[in-house]
């Protein structure tokens, strides 16, 4: 099948060489001219574990192709996917103008029958907003055109969004054209055909689906890290509480992990633009209210720490990080809890020295270096000359680091760890004072 990709940021690029794996022609759109020049130069803007080789296996093969003509795009695939960024609002509701000006795109220079499919994360009613937009533009040019509109969110997680994509848990599609539901299982059927893990409803419901999705899984996270901060005052540990819970088969293992909050690029903002529907609703979310300042405080959790044994002035004091991303196997550092342990800890006279296994160059965009903030080469560089240790995010090279070398490092003999990754025994043993979430 011809396919036709707009955007190439995280959703659209996985959609787009997932899709050319499976033998369908793909041309991806994006106006940004240096992402596309990189793209066709045999490189890729993102890290994200396996994606390089799917990227150019099927470039190669002539299958997967990237530019910015926009008519040339559109002229391209039967199917239409928009894969733009719905970047958070001032008042936390989505921002669609990207979304809307793709779909006016489309509808200025298509000529003939086109899907037209949301696979950005849109707010509950926005397949109505396309669908006027469209209609609007090929309406503007005096001609009629059919055209469907429908809803395919995706549950990708960073970091494994090539392995969720090529066997996918569920691959919900919102629609009500018959002939783009019959386009949308033949799309599909290689992903699903060991189990038909299809699942057709209306538009809206299927736009419900992603933001209610995202927002469970949120609540989760933030209600086990507010149960870490009751678990650290009682004297319970939280990581044996998760182990009790978690074998309830009723409430399972997934997202019961206490640690520093939770940040990316969905998680955040969808459960503001959900509370935010809420609220235009007359129906305002308290739970998600609370899940959201829950998270914002966890993100102080390790800060909090910090000055609780160093005070607030933290002038004179140099502190070594460890994990910039918002998670592990991604670069993403959008919402990303380093972010706001810098800032506060800079705030407090303290000098950070960062190290992170790929986010470094991410990380230094949206944190330039400074007198305050300095990005090591590696994690025992950022050891050297500080008083203590922060972890941040649990990447594989952390969990049995050299704690000789930490503890000889270190002039404090200080780990504040944000994701539990030690056993707090052993770590204790090895000569290091050790801090952690929920933890005794």
């Amino acid at each position: 099948m011809k396919v036709t990709v707009v955007g190439t940021g995280y959703v659209g690029l996985v959609t787009g060489a997932c899709l050319s794996e499976m033998g369908n022609h793909v041309l991806c759109l994006d106006l940004d001219a240096d992402k596309i020049k990189t793209l066709n130069e045999g490189g890729i803007p993102i890290h994200e574990p396996g994606l390089l080789e799917v990227v150019r296996n099927n470039v190669a093969a002539g299958r997967l192709q990237f530019t910015t003509d926009v008519e040339r795009a559109v002229s391209h695939g039967t199917i239409q996917f928009i894969a733009v960024g719905t970047p958070p609002d001032e008042d936390g509701s989505a921002d669609l103008k990207y979304v809307l000006a793709a779909a006016r795109a489309i509808g200025r220079t298509m000529t003939d029958f086109k899907v037209i499919v949301d696979k950005s994360t849109v707010p509950v009613g926005t397949g109505d907003k396309v669908q006027a937009a469209v209609a609007d533009e090929i309406a503007k040019r005096g001609i009629k055109l059919d055209f469907a509109v429908c809803s395919n969110p995706e549950f990708l997680k960073e970091g494994a969004a090539v392995k969720d994509f090529m066997s996918p848990d569920r691959v919900v599609v919102g629609a009500d054209d018959e002939r783009a539901i019959l386009l949308m299982r033949a799309l599909y059927s290689p992903f699903t055909r060991n189990r038909d893990r299809m699942m057709v409803m209306d538009i809206k419901s299927a736009e419900f689906t992603k933001y209610a999705a995202n927002a469970m899984l949120a609540t989760r996270i933030s209600f086990m890290n507010e149960l870490s901060r009751l678990a650290e005052v009682m004297g319970a540990d939280i990581e044996l509480v998760r182990q009790g819970i978690g074998s309830d088969p009723r409430i399972g293992t997934h997202f019961l992990y206490a640690g520093a909050g939770y940040g990316g690029s969905c998680f955040p903002k969808d459960v503001k633009a959900l509370a935010k529907t809420s609220a235009d609703a007359g129906l305002p979310s308290k739970m998600l209210e609370a899940v959201e300042a829950v998270n914002d405080e966890q993100k102080l959790v390790l800060v909090n720490k910090v000055v609780a044994k160093y005070g607030e002035d933290l002038s004179g004091r140099t502190f070594a990080l460890w994990g910039l991303a918002f998670k592990p196997n991604t670069d993403d550092m959008r919402e990303a809890p380093s972010r706001v342990i810098i800032e506060e800890l800079n705030r407090r006279g303290a000098r950070i020295q960062a190290y992170d296994p790929v986010a470094m160059h991410e990380a230094s965009r949206v944190m330039p270096a400074s007198a305050q903030l300095a990005y090591a080469s590696g994690a025992s560089a950022a050891l050297e000359g500080a008083d203590a240790l922060i972890i941040v995010t649990e990447w594989k090279e952390f969990r049995t680091p050299d704690f000789d070398g930490i503890r000889d490092a270190l002039k404090d003999k200080r780990v504040f760890d944000g994701r539990n990754l030690y056993e707090p025994a052993l770590i204790r043993a090895m000569g290091l004072e050790y801090h952690c979430i929920g933890r005794p």
